[in-house]
């Protein structure tokens, strides 16, 4: 952790200059740009003055929680492909397994189908992007073509088929995370 960075980062989101930041600190300008340059490191006692005057203490200060990423590239997407079932998956978000819901991209090559998925507590979400694709749930089956959506408790096994000539894409989201 680069501490300086991150005093001048509350400095700044506080709406504070380095003087008046000095002033609330009883220390100098001068300090506080050196601090904020990493060119000097302030004692615990004078840490505790500046995290003061910037409305924090150290505990918070050094509790390093992680920017949240709201939007995703092609480059964070992790990719896996199954023959034998001829489907593609492709986590959009990534670790989105930690989340409450998980969504992903499909394709399903024609006559192929996704695994079938157990009962579980949730709910299903799709779009159909391409294609069109049958969901089967228990003993019924539902079609659902490009532009349409679909959603179902996830109360009975599960899964997507394609019956069509051409590939089926289409972005699927579940809550838990199950895939």
């Amino acid at each position: 952790m680069k501490i300086g960075d991150k005093i001048k980062r509350l400095r700044i989101k506080n709406s504070l200059t380095q003087e008046e930041l000095a002033e609330r600190c009883e220390i100098t300008k001068g300090f506080i740009s050196q601090v904020e340059r990493d060119l000097t490191s302030p004692s615990i006692a004078t840490l505790v003055d500046i995290l003061d005057g910037l409305g924090t203490n150290l505990k918070d200060f050094f509790n390093e929680t992680e920017d949240e990423k709201i939007v995703f590239s092609q480059d964070d997407a992790f990719v896996t492909e199954n023959e034998e079932y001829k489907y593609i998956l492709k986590w959009v978000v990534p670790n989105a397994q930690k989340n409450l819901m998980e969504p992903i991209f499909v394709e399903v090559q024609p006559g192929g189908s996704t695994k079938e998925d157990s009962p579980h507590e949730g709910e299903e979400f799709g779009f159909v992007i391409s294609g069109h694709v049958f969901i089967h749930i228990g003993n019924e089956k539902y079609k659902a073509k490009k532009g349409e959506s679909f959603y179902f408790k996830a109360n009975s096994n599960h899964y997507i088929s394609n019956e069509g000539k051409h590939v089926a894409k289409l972005i699927w989201v579940s809550t838990p995370p199950s895939f």
